[in-house]
Parts: structure tokens; C-alpha cells; sequence
């Protein structure tokens, strides 16, 4: 006994002093020595956060069971306040992993995920499910109209009781297990899922040798395929990839219908190939265990577990704005895929019948003949670094915003570049990653994501850390990376999301920034969309990135008279996609003896989608959903433009430079977080609660 004891001792003094020295390597145990405290990318290493990872859970722990312990009376500072403060550790380790794992992973980091997701699922469970922890929390919220909180300290006291409820507090202990298992597995299942969608991007490759088979291709995408052909070992032919600037040209432009064809099937069965990489019976398990998940909580679907903390509400609502929408979108889309056939009869080819390869091909012929607009013209005058200096100038327009390049910081990949955001007095606001091109180590797909959120501790303001990340055309040899009209309002897009994180001015983390429902978080990004191509702000950013000549009017006529051009097909396959969702997420018993392609066929059949048209996303492919954020929530886009074709009226009417107005904007949306109810801060900034008629007249519906 004495002799086990002393050798277990030796043990212990062995690793401890290996454990301390790895601690000191390790560059998340410590204080961020680098400029802003931004992360010190340029010393993190693979090995740093697993170890890092389960050091933050550790702590956490500790700090949950100092707040448990306590034996004074619960209150708002003691509970509420040290729970929002906790976790500080772990919060620093996975905001870098998780977005490392989006846009620079690898099989390592890829390896590690899988093995953390179920630790943190346990982690997380261990807090909602703490009995007496939620017995505290319970009882500084049953008296909460005798403390003296202001409107975000109520905010968070709710929102932190609800989170305690919606995740199972109040489930008995057979309950809680259940509930614990399921989280466990659907951490898996949906890291499974996307990682997935990212290897069937990368795996397949047209490879072209012919140069017959580029016929109609525009320059620009021959050599970008030319470059990709260089990187992919295949010098001297011509390479097409899935990510969005290499399919979309192609299915745009080429004349080779066999080829594109090839290029459509291998896009839409991604995650459907039988292969190690079939999503099928991750979406059946998923979708089952949310079904469970909700029942277990009281709810009689997934979404409505969902949608209770959204502007919608519940799945009626949505189902109605849908549908509503969808007759609109239908028979829209119904008239277009008759006008392509057309085209396809008059140029002789009568016998075939319009196929979703396509759609896409015709549809820009027919816009080039109605508009006399070409999109590689147009492309011309959208060179990124104008478009990004576009985005900075409307910030500067609007909200007296100025951007600075950063060149001392660490970056985490050579694409990424970094800018100081400072207001119009000069002081710091926060600090802005830009990633625009695409790699194998990068999901597919634009995004906002946040190294650090805004929040303020002891009177300290601690500013963000946002990161824009997209998948541009990459520049060639031959030209600089140019945009298409869709990647211009892309960058807009995301630029918005990013400004809805630097503006955040509020107390609390969880609250600031993005953190408000998924219906409202697409207003600050798609209201930004509006500005792209106004007149009299196209002047100030597109430029020939030849000849620096200033767009032509007559150009800036087309584009915007072409705006509404195709809006039945691009709103069907949204709306498409958007219905799927609920279809999946409203489902009441199990699916059973169904695989989700026929879940899918049958139900875009019932509701009589053009044949020529597929789901935005389908199921296998559909990132949203079942491995993003979005589950029973992808409809928030077409909600959200609801809000931002309303509150853009407003603008056109002041006029869309107006002080008034976006100083109105920024202090009720952008800074405000999910301090008060959206609809609330909605009504402050318009005087009114929002209408759909702006929305489809934008897209021509009506």
C-alpha cells in the first residue's frame, strides 16, 4: 500500500511539472501579447486546443460550482451576473477553433472537432441541467419585479431563466438522461453532416482537355480553370470545381450541355452518393432526434421548439408567410420557364425540353437579349478591392466609420487581411478579418463570425474582433479578382452582418451583437444589400479596373432594370428550400421506412414546383439546416427582407445617405443586440410594425 502511494506520487510529480510547462507553450493559457489581443494565430498549433479545450471546461466547472456553493441569498449580481462571466477560458478556445474549423481546417483539426463536440454537448448539459444551480436561477427570477434592474438586466435574467427551461431544468432525471443523449448524438451527426458537404466539394474535378469543350466559357473562367488546373497537378488542361465561382460560370456560360449536365448532377448529389460521405441517415437521425428532443421539452414539433424564441413565433406563421409568398414566386417562375423554352425552340433545338442544367444557361442569353446586359461586362467594373473599398465608404456615409489596414496583427491565413474600425472621432471601435477566396480548407458559402464580441465588464469597454469570410473568383495571372453583381451584394451582405457586430454597444456578451433571433440577425446584412447598386453610390465605387473609368449610367440603367429579372426562379428555389425546412422540422412522429429523397421529391411535388427548378439546397447538401444554425429557421431570409425592404423605404424617402435615419438605424438596431424584443426595437426605428408590399415589389412579384 505504502509502496503503491509512493509511486503514485512519483507520477504525479512527473506530469505535473510537464503539464505546467505545456501550459506555458500554449498560447490560450495566457494573456494575448499581440496588438488589439487579437489571437495569436501565428503561434497556435493543432496540439494547443484540445488540451486548452478540456482546461476551459475544467475551470468552468469550478466556477459553476463556486456560484452552487454560495450560501448568501441568490441575487441578480451573484447568480445571474457571475454565470454571464464565466467560462471566460473555454469561450476563448472554441471562438478560434470553431472558426478555424470553418475556414482554415484540416483532417487534425477536423479529428479533434469530433472528439470535443460530444465533451462540449456533455459540458454544456452538466450547467442547464445543475439542479441547484437552476434553483438559483430560479429564484432570483421569481423575484424579479421587486429588484431594481434596468431593461438589459431583465433581458438577460429572462433570457438565462428560459435557456435554464428550454434546455431541460425542469425534465426529470429519466428525462435528462434522454435529453443529454440525444445532444451528445446530434453533436456528431451535424459535425458529421457538414464535414461531409466539404469533402464532396473538394473531390470532385472536371477536368478538360479539349478546348472545344470551352466553347462559351468567358475568359476569365478559362483561366481561373487554368490556375486550379496548375494547382491540382493538371498543367496545361482546364479544371472546373463545385465551389460557386467555378460552377456558377460554368453553368452560366458553357455552351456544352452534356458537360453541364455532368456539372449539375455532380452538384446536386453531394452528400447522395452512397459513398463514406452519404449524409441520408445522418438527416434521418438528426431529424428524429429533434422530433424527440421536442417532445421530451413539450412541444409537439422541432420547430416550434425553435420558433418560440423568434419573431415568428411558431410554424403557422411561418407556413402562412411562405405559402403566401409561393404563389406569387410559382407562377412567376412558371412564366420565365416558358420564355427560356422559347428561346431554346427558336434556336432549333424544339426536341429537348428545358432541364435544370439549363435554366441558368438560357436565362443569361435571354437577360443579355432583353437588357442588353452582359454579366462579364458588368464584372468589369466590380474589382474586389473597389467593392471592398464600396462596403468601407457606405460605413463611412452612414455612420462616419473609417478603416485602417492593420499590418502588425497575426493572421491565420495568407488571404486574410485585417482592418482597425474607428469612429467618426477616431477612437476605436474594434478590429475586421476580410477572407475572400475559396480552398479546400475552407467551407463553401460566405459568413460573419466573431473572434470576440463586444461587451463591457467594470466600466471597460472591450471592443469585437468580427471576421468577414466569403468564396470569391480568385485573381488570375491575367486579371485581378473580379465580382459578379451576386458576389457584389454577397460582400454587402456579410459587410452588414459585420457592422451589426462592431456597433453592438451593450453590457453583456450573450446579448451583444448577432445574438438575436435568426429572423431578425438578416436585417442589418440584407438592408446593406439596398445600397449596392443605388446610382449615386455606384459612382463612388465602380471604377474599369482597366481604364479606372467610372460606371456609365447607361450600364447602371441596365443592371438595375434587369433587378427583377429572373426573381421567379431565384425565389422558388429559396422558397423551395425554405419550405423543405419546415417540412422536415414539423414532421410529429419519426420518419420511418422513407429515405429523405423521397421525403423531398413527394413533398416539392405537392406543392407543384416548376420541374426545371430544384431546392436552393437539397436535402443532402443543405449546410443550413443540418449542420449551420438554421435548423426550422431558413425562412429568416425572406422574413428579414420583409423588415429590410421596409426599413430601405424609409431611407429612399429621407433620402439614403440621411443622418437622421441611419443614426435612427444604428441606435435602434445595430447597437442594441438582443437587448429588447426585435419587434420593439423594428417599431422605434420605423414608427410601425413592417409590410410585405416593399418586398415584392422589389422582386417584381406582384
Amino acid at each position: 500500500m505504502f509502496r503503491n502511494s509512493i509511486i503514485l506520487l512519483l507520477m504525479i510529480m512527473s506530469i505535473t511539472p510537464t503539464f505546467a510547462k505545456e501550459k506555458e507553450k500554449n498560447p490560450f493559457f495566457s494573456e494575448y501579447n499581440t496588438p488589439f489581443g487579437v489571437p495569436p494565430f501565428d503561434k497556435i498549433k493543432v496540439e494547443h486546443y484540445k488540451p486548452a479545450i478540456l482546461e476551459g471546461i475544467k475551470q468552468h466547472d469550478k466556477e459553476i460550482n463556486a456560484i452552487v456553493v454560495k450560501r448568501s441569498m441568490p441575487t441578480f449580481e451573484s447568480i445571474i451576473e457571475t454565470l454571464e462571466r464565466s467560462g471566460e477560458l473555454l469561450d476563448k478556445v472554441t471562438t478560434v477553433f470553431f472558426n478555424m474549423n470553418s475556414c482554415n481546417t484540416n483532417a487534425e483539426l477536423q479529428k479533434i472537432a469530433q472528439e470535443v463536440s460530444p465533451l462540449l454537448s456533455k459540458h454544456s448539459d452538466d450547467i442547464m441541467l445543475n439542479k441547484d444551480l437552476f434553483q438559483r436561477v430560479k429564484s432570483v427570477y421569481e423575484n424579479k419585479d421587486k429588484l431594481k434592474l434596468n431593461q438589459e438586466q431583465m433581458k438577460l435574467l429572462e433570457e438565462t431563466y428560459k435557456g435554464f427551461v428550454r434546455n431541460g431544468a425542469n425534465l426529470n432525471d429519466e428525462q435528462q438522461k434522454r435529453l443529454r443523449e440525444i445532444n451528445g448524438e446530434l453533436a456528431l451527426l451535424t459535425l458529421s453532416f457538414g464535414q461531409n458537404i466539404l469533402a464532396e466539394n473538394n473531390s470532385f474535378k472536371l477536368v478538360i482537355d479539349n478546348k472545344d469543350d470551352l466553347a462559351g466559357l468567358p475568359q476569365s473562367a478559362i483561366d481561373a480553370a487554368a490556375e486550379t488546373a496548375k494547382e491540382t497537378g493538371n498543367e496545361g488542361k482546364w479544371v472546373f470545381t463545385l465551389h460557386n465561382p467555378s460552377w456558377i460560370p460554368f453553368m452560366t456560360y458553357s455552351a456544352k450541355r452534356e458537360l453541364r449536365e455532368k456539372m449539375f448532377y455532380a452538384y446536386s448529389k453531394r452528400g447522395n452518393n452512397g459513398n463514406n460521405l452519404d449524409n441520408n441517415e445522418n438527416i434521418i437521425k438528426i431529424v428524429n432526434l429533434r422530433l424527440e428532443k421536442a417532445k421530451l421539452l413539450g412541444y409537439d414539433n422541432y420547430a416550434n421548439y425553435v420558433l418560440e424564441e423568434a419573431m415568428a413565433k411558431n410554424s403557422n406563421n411561418v407556413d402562412r408567410l411562405l405559402e403566401e409568398l409561393w404563389s406569387f414566386a410559382r407562377n412567376k417562375a412558371e412564366m420565365e420557364a416558358n420564355e427560356l423554352q422559347s428561346m431554346m425552340n427558336n434556336e432549333g433545338i424544339s426536341d429537348l425540353t428545358l432541364e435544370p442544367w439549363d435554366w441558368r444557361y438560357y436565362s443569361e442569353k435571354l437577360r443579355k437579349e432583353r437588357y442588353s446586359i452582359d454579366e462579364e461586362e458588368a464584372r468589369q467594373y466590380f474589382q474586389l478591392e473597389n467593392v471592398k473599398y464600396g462596403v468601407f465608404q457606405i460605413a463611412t456615409l452612414l455612420y462616419g466609420l473609417n478603416f485602417k489596414e492593420v499590418k502588425n496583427v497575426p493572421l491565420y491565413h495568407k488571404d486574410a487581411v485585417c482592418y482597425e474600425v474607428l469612429n467618426r472621432d477616431n477612437s476605436h471601435l474594434g478590429l475586421l478579418y476580410m477572407d475572400f477566396f475559396p480552398r479546400a480548407s475552407k467551407r463553401g458559402g460566405a459568413w460573419m463570425s466573431s473572434y470576440r464580441q463586444q461587451y463591457k465588464i467594470n466600466g471597460k469597454n472591450i471592443t469585437p474582433i468580427v471576421t468577414v469570410v466569403c468564396n470569391f473568383s480568385k485573381p488570375t495571372a491575367e486579371q485581378p479578382s473580379l465580382l459578379t453583381l451576386d458576389e457584389v451584394e454577397t460582400l454587402f451582405h456579410e459587410f452588414g452582418h459585420a457592422l451589426h457586430g462592431l456597433l453592438s454597444n451593450c453590457e453583456y456578451k450573450s446579448l451583444s451583437g448577432t445574438s438575436v433571433p435568426r429572423d431578425f440577425v438578416e436585417l442589418p446584412s440584407q438592408i446593406m444589400e439596398n445600397w449596392a447598386f443605388e446610382p449615386q453610390f455606384l459612382e463612388k465605387y465602380a471604377f474599369h479596373y482597366k481604364t479606372n473609368q467610372v460606371i456609365s449610367p447607361e450600364l447602371v440603367e441596365k443592371i438595375n432594370n434587369s433587378s427583377k429579372f429572373n426573381q421567379g426562379f431565384a425565389t422558388t428555389e429559396y422558397l423551395a428550400a425554405a419550405m423543405l425546412d419546415m417540412k422536415y422540422h414539423t414532421i410529429t412522429v419519426p420518419l420511418q421506412n422513407i429515405t429523405p429523397n423521397s421525403f423531398e421529391d413527394n413533398y416539392l411535388k405537392s406543392i407543384n414546383i416548376a420541374p426545371q427548378i430544384i431546392s436552393r439546397y437539397r436535402s443532402t447538401y443543405f449546410n443550413h439546416i443540418f449542420s449551420g444554425g438554421y435548423s426550422a429557421g431558413y425562412y429568416s431570409y425572406i422574413w428579414s427582407e420583409i423588415l429590410d425592404s421596409d426599413a430601405y423605404k424609409l431611407f429612399k424617402e429621407k433620402g439614403i445617405f440621411d443622418q437622421n435615419t441611419a443614426e435612427s438605424f444604428r441606435k435602434n438596431i445595430l447597437e442594441k443586440g438582443g437587448t429588447v424584443d426585435p419587434m420593439e426595437l423594428y417599431i422605434n426605428f420605423r414608427g410601425r410594425e413592417p409590410m410585405k408590399e416593399a418586398l415584392l415589389e422589389k422582386r417584381g412579384l406582384y
